[in-house]
């Protein structure tokens, strides 16, 4: 469950503040990046905040921690600001903190439907499952929201988390109606299909998943279960070649080894 929610985290900073400004530029280790913005100007935070999320896609919590206090600096009402500090937190383990700003954030801005998702996605982490598909739902009302794939496959992770598999099925057929080639809600369908045992279905969405994305140890540990299933001994060695050479050390790898160790 963590590595899907790490995932979507990902998109969901990158979806909400945009970091093509720096994104692609070194970052010195302790880049503190001086006086950018001037106190009190519209939007004079973004430049930190756009800051903070690279730092903290580079696991540098500290500094974007910095970065992020910064954009609030000098412009308190910055929600986005506010929402990659709950982020922060969220990922150091401070979940009080974490959802203070959220709440934050959403108060600033409360149509904001990247921040809602967010939120829905700390929430869901929480257990709180509810508030949670709420807040999911809040953020596909706004029409303007750019990928509410997003929205209907964090939805459908947490309905699957609740054990609500046939509500995670719709949602999840939501998101792929909406963009048909997004990754993660393949994924989580090539699953729902695996666990039911259906294994042809949840080899037709491991295709179309492995049209768009590169391999992950999750889903060619999915493929290896399913070609087996299927009697696909020619994709069974396939799957599991790029699994042990490109991912030795990854959990997927230690279950395929336990199994053919049986």
């Amino acid at each position: 469950m963590k590595k899907r929610f790490a995932s979507i985290f990902v998109v969901v900073l990158i979806a909400t503040i945009g970091i093509s400004g720096c994104g692609g530029g070194s970052l010195d280790r302790n880049d503190e990046s001086g006086g950018l913005a001037q106190e009190g100007t519209p939007g004079a935070g973004n430049v930190y905040v756009k800051l903070a999320v690279a730092y903290l896609q580079r696991g540098r919590y500290d500094i974007a921690l910095r970065q992020a206090q910064k954009a609030v600096s000098v412009e308190p009402d910055n929600a986005q600001a506010h929402n990659v500090i709950a982020l922060i937190y969220a990922r150091l383990g401070e979940q009080t903190v974490a959802e203070k700003h959220f709440r934050q954030a959403i108060e600033l801005n409360p149509r904001n439907a990247y921040i809602r998702n967010a939120y829905g996605t700390f929430l869901c982490r929480q257990n709180r499952y509810s508030e949670s598909e709420k807040e999911f739902m809040l953020a596909l009302e706004n029409p303007l929201y750019g990928n509410p794939e997003i929205a209907w496959t964090n939805a459908a992770i947490c309905k699957k988390s609740e054990g609500d598999l046939r509500q995670a099925e719709i949602y999840l057929s939501q998101a792929l109606k909406r963009n048909r080639q997004f990754p993660l809600a393949l994924l989580e369908m090539a699953r729902l299909r695996l666990d039911e045992g259906n294994y042809r279905k949840a080899g037709d969405y491991l295709n179309r998943y492995m049209d768009v994305a590169r391999p992950t140890a999750e889903s060619l540990w999915m493929g290896i279960q399913v070609a087996h299933k299927l009697g696909d001994d020619k994709r069974v060695a396939s799957y599991t070649m790029k699994l042990e050479n490109n991912f030795p050390d990854s959990e997927e790898t230690q279950l395929l080894r336990e199994l053919e160790s049986r």
